[in-house]
């Protein structure tokens, strides 16, 4: 059967992230949005409305939708399994926002039923796909740090009581899949393992410090070690005020290189490159805002656009996503190993073999 000229998207879960996942399918090459879909009739015609497209409050109707395509996955984390299992069922290619699923096991079931009706599943990490985060890719994967030693992922955040109080999935182990790390972090935790490799063992302390009426973390530390052998930090936070830009910072017995959210702040190494300048001209610190601090909307949609991109790519010529579903799991292992090291006092290695049993953080 022949690929249309383009792709026809559709986005589950109309909430705030969905103006993003609309805007970037607006943008793009090879796609086109043609129709959304919420449980909530409300959110589905505001979204409907907003991109001028039909809105469902039936799933299976909205996935009988004429030219639907991929469908992309908007709903709180806890409820991705569900939506995605059906639009699998029915032919539909994947795209799902961050987490993928908030436990091992509702992960594997999405990627053994993508397996099964042999569709693709793009995790959603726009982080991996701006320019300084290539460069810097390509930086460590051609050997440039040495021999890794230390790497840093810093993430000092803040979000109000009333961000929790918004939603009632907001903070809850069931829908939200954790706190500070599993929501805010995780951008960040994927980065770190992406670039500095599989992590080992990790040893960790979480808490509920400045919020009420959530049951998961508002704080967590855990250090790391890699697999290379080198050692780690991972810090993330929402009760930072008034939030900072997150920091990832890589380094080696031959190099060093430090990202203050999309900016590179420091590029040093032992054996310097003609091509050193540019990358600095091109990526090095610029004044402005650090994206997603203290304002979830504070974000470009950019980095989802070039990732549906790649999935249309994907599709088409039969070429490996960048991120499919086994990768996006990853950083959900390394946070959910946080949380057992930190819920039972204790280091943790890798692999896990499920999901640890979760409880309050708060008192």
């Amino acid at each position: 059967m022949a690929v249309p000229e383009k792709l026809g998207f559709g986005i589950v879960g109309c909430g705030m992230i969905a103006d993003f996942h609309g805007m970037a399918v607006n943008a793009m090459k090879g796609g086109r949005l043609v129709c959304v879909h919420d449980v909530i009739p409300a959110s589905a015609g505001r979204v409907g409305a907003e991109f001028g497209v039909p809105s469902y409050t039936d799933l299976d109707e909205f996935l009988k939708h004429p030219g639907l395509d991929i469908v992309t996955i908007a709903t709180p984390s806890g409820a991705h399994m569900e939506p995605a299992l059906k639009a699998l069922k029915a032919g539909k290619h994947l795209a799902v926002e961050k987490p993928l699923e908030v436990t091992l096991e509702r992960c594997d079931r999405i990627i053994a039923a993508a397996k099964k009706a042999r569709r693709k599943v793009a995790g959603i990490f726009p982080s991996r796909f701006g320019g300084s985060m290539l460069a810097v890719k390509k930086a460590v994967d051609a050997g440039r740090l040495g021999s890794p030693s230390l790497g840093i992922a810093l993430i000092p955040w803040y979000r109000t009581q009333a961000y929790y109080d918004s939603g009632g999935w907001r903070g809850t182990w069931k829908l939200d899949g954790g706190g500070a790390l599993m929501n805010q972090s995780i951008h960040t935790i994927d980065l770190l393992q992406w670039l500095m490799g599989p992590v080992v063992q990790l040893s960790a302390y979480a808490g509920l410090l400045a919020h009420k009426r959530i049951e998961v973390e508002d704080v967590a530390a855990a250090a790391l070690r890699f697999k290379s052998g080198a050692l780690g930090s991972i810090v993330g936070t929402t009760a930072a005020y008034p939030g900072t830009a997150r920091r990832v910072e890589l380094y080696g017995d031959k190099g060093s290189i430090v990202i203050v959210d999309t900016d590179i702040v420091s590029w040093e190494f032992d054996g310097k490159l003609a091509s050193d300048k540019a990358v600095l001209r091109k990526y090095g610190p610029k004044k402005g805002p650090a994206h997603g601090a203290a304002d979830p909307r504070a974000i470009s949609f950019e980095g989802h656009q070039l990732q549906f991109e790649n999935l249309v790519e994907s599709i088409r010529k039969g070429t490996p996503l960048l991120v499919d579903a086994a990768e996006a799991r990853k950083s959900v292992e390394v946070i959910l190993a946080v949380y057992a090291s930190a819920l039972g006092g204790r280091p943790v290695s890798f692999p896990l073999k499920k999901t640890p049993r979760r409880r309050p953080f708060g008192k």
